[in-house]
């Protein structure tokens, strides 16, 4: 049994960390640090992480939640405190930051576990296999949805660190990065900043591998209607597409049976494990190109946000 706290206990964690938790039986959510004090049925909830560390009951773990700016001050004292630590993503604010939770993590002995948890939808592992045998000539990702349907009231992400957009987007580059058969490379990026915040709302990202494959995304946090969460890929002898972020599959147009969509269970089973084995999995690969996305970047200033 795992006993864990949670750290953060916003919309995601209620709708996905705490169901998950409850629904693993090696964890036993025991322990929660959150401003908001919400009601957790009888699960002791403290004001922040240092007062859970040293007040709640004994931890062996503990999940974050937190917006990306706070997370590592957050990862840091659970850390030093001997606690394996769950990163929800992004992993941090910066790509630095996250080399420096590996190493505490080691220095430690603990587990870190950078979460990507599109990477666990259900198509996603067919996916990288059918493609890992193949030479992807194009591939085309296209991640547009509604701000204010899917983060209502989350200012943190306008705001320096927040990424904007690519807070949806990167859960794309994660399923990118793990279903290219070979590295992937930014090369030119297009970012739409409002006049009124930091974070960029919309924007196209271009990138390239050593085969010189082309690569190319397109991003919109505006998107009212139908949400398009998808990638398509022509490789040499077939084109592949992800929708609905990867819970379902098709090959030349042809449905992939894929099985149930269990994103953050996956999660959970995989923080599992690598626990039980003492290891760490660290994989800064989506944030970098973010990362890399931001310093290449046009910036074009558009009509301020207002929610």
């Amino acid at each position: 049994m795992i006993r864990i706290g949670l750290v953060g206990v916003g919309k995601i964690a209620h709708d996905q960390h705490i169901p998950a938790i409850a629904g693993d039986p090696r964890f036993e959510l025991v322990a929660a640090a959150s401003r908001s004090k919400p009601d957790l049925g009888g699960i002791p909830v403290f004001h922040d992480i240092e007062t859970m560390l040293a007040e709640g009951p004994e931890l062996d773990a503990v999940a974050l939640c937190t917006p990306p700016q706070a997370r590592r001050e957050t990862a840091l004292a659970a850390l030093r405190a001997g606690k394996h630590v769950f990163l929800e993503k992004p992993p941090g604010a910066t790509v630095s930051e996250v080399a420096e939770l590996a190493a505490v993590a080691r220095e430690h002995g603990v587990v870190l576990f950078t979460s990507w948890h599109s990477r666990f939808a259900a198509g996603v592992p067919q996916a990288k296999a059918w493609l890992a045998s193949r030479q992807v000539r194009k591939l085309a990702i296209e991640w547009r949805e509604d701000v204010r349907r899917w983060h209502p009231g989350q200012t943190w992400i306008w705001q320096a660190g927040g990424m904007g957009v690519f807070d949806p987007a990167i859960n794309a580059l994660s399923i990118l990065t793990e279903i290219m058969p070979t590295e992937v490379f930014v090369t030119d990026a297009r970012l739409q900043v409002p006049e009124n915040v930091q974070s960029p709302i919309a924007g196209s990202v271009a990138m390239t591998t050593l085969g010189g494959a082309e690569i190319t995304a397109d991003l919109d946090f505006l998107q009212t209607g139908p949400q398009t969460w998808d990638i398509t890929a022509w490789a040499d002898d077939g084109v592949l597409k992800l929708s609905l972020g990867g819970a379902e599959l098709t090959v030349d147009g042809v449905a992939v049976e894929v099985g149930k969509n269990r994103e953050y269970p996956g999660l959970y089973d995989r923080f599992a494990g690598l626990v039980a084995r003492g290891e760490s999995e660290v994989d800064v690969r989506p944030l970098t190109l973010v990362a890399d996305a931001f310093l290449v970047g046009v910036r074009e200033s558009v009509e301020a946000f207002i929610e």
